[in-house]
């Protein structure tokens, strides 16, 4: 085989120096801490059976979709599928995804064109970022969750711009994936509304876990009609697969000419779509336990960090994912290897996924973790940091 050539050599060598160097990992037998899998979907085995007898149900026997949507993967669950997300998260029209990576980069590289301004939470997504960065719009970022810092990047930038007629779209999430904490979405979208701009929200944290019937937290909040945009994945709470964009029937269409993840790749097997539609269907009975047993699991979680009196290394927050900053890439690795030599799942996060100085263990509840592993986590915890 042909090396790799020496300047990525470097690369690699400086990573490693670093301490930032990644690898794949086997998690089996070890304890869940770490998966996005919050309400235990994707190991639910009435999920897997009520997916089975719907593809049975609909006649479809097929093991991959043939290509594109545009040329042989629209098959007939789609038909199905997306006017249920549309109804179920209250939008006009929803567009899937094979991914929430290609969700966002459709959306945020097709949407604004050169001259327009896109300003974007600091914290968000690298789907976000990259999507941004492939655009030709102007961005950029305001401080995390700051409401006043996104005001002046605005107002200053907004001045500063040439072109009079720029479409402004400021972009959040509701639910941060590596804080775990969530905005005053309603305080964004009344500033978004009452200057014409258009707001963004990724709510790839929040659906299945958030809202009435999971739904997330902008209907939960009725914030539907204020915002242009939303993403919702269903590859952490749903436990299966692919991702939508929510919006009007303009920007759907808009997004099937030039959304480019979208027009250029394979589309989702006929076993993906079904695995979504049948967790929404049916996510009231799947839902309903696994969210009480989240929520207690979360609340006896921090009640054990204050017992332990290390609740100042946390990241304030009310979510299953709860950030513990461990400065500096070796020491948050030394804890994560301890951590896991002891049975349980917790990886460290690094720069730069994450702020230099603001290195951390990602820890994801779920409703199956039980009130033992999550107490001697906590005491581990106590000891090594």
């Amino acid at each position: 085989m042909t090396q790799l050539p020496k300047k990525l050599q470097c690369v690699l060598a400086a990573r490693k120096k670093e301490e930032t160097f990644r690898t794949l990992h086997s998690i089996e037998g070890l304890i869940d801490f770490l998966s996005n899998d919050y309400l235990g979907f994707a190991i639910n085995e009435t999920l897997f059976s009520k997916t089975f007898q719907l593809l049975l149900t609909e006649s479809v026997a097929s093991n991959g979709s043939g290509g594109s949507r545009l040329l042989s993967g629209n098959h007939k669950l789609y038909n199905k599928l997306e006017p249920l997300l549309a109804n179920f998260y209250k939008s006009d029209a929803a567009l899937v995804f094979n991914s929430g990576y290609d969700a966002n980069m459709g959306l945020f590289s097709a949407l604004p064109q050169r001259g327009d301004l896109v300003f974007y939470d600091e914290y968000v997504h690298a789907s976000i970022r990259e999507g941004i960065r492939m655009s030709h719009a102007k961005a950029y970022g305001f401080l995390h969750n700051d409401l006043s810092s996104l005001k002046e990047k605005v107002d200053l930038n907004t001045a500063r711009n040439e072109q009079k007629d720029s479409t402004v779209y400021i972009v959040t999430e509701s639910v941060f994936s590596m804080d775990g904490d969530t905005p005053d979405l309603k305080a964004f979208a009344k500033y978004a509304k009452s200057n014409g701009y258009n707001l963004i929200v990724d709510e790839a944290h929040a659906v299945g876990v958030l809202g009435k019937i999971g739904e997330g937290l902008i209907p939960e909040l009725k914030l539907e009609k204020d915002v242009f945009a939303r993403t919702v994945t269903f590859g952490k709470a749903y436990g299966c697969h692919g991702a939508a964009v929510l919006g009007s029937n303009d920007l759907k269409d808009y997004l099937v000419n030039f959304a480019k993840p979208f027009i250029y790749t394979t589309a989702l097997t006929p076993h993906t779509l079904a695995t979504i539609i049948t967790a929404h269907e049916h996510i009231e009975d799947l839902r309903k336990e696994p969210k009480r047993l989240l929520s207690e699991n979360v609340q006896f979680f921090k009640k054990q960090l204050g017992a332990h009196k290390i609740e100042q290394h946390f990241i304030k927050s009310d979510t299953a994912i709860q950030g513990c900053v461990i400065p500096g890439s070796k020491k948050a690795k030394q804890v994560s290897n301890k951590l896991m030599d002891k049975g349980f799942n917790i990886k460290a996060i690094l720069s730069p996924t994450v702020p230099e100085g603001q290195e951390r263990l990602r820890i994801c509840l779920h409703s199956y973790n039980s009130k033992e592993e999550i107490g001697l986590l906590v005491k581990l915890l106590a000891s090594f940091i």
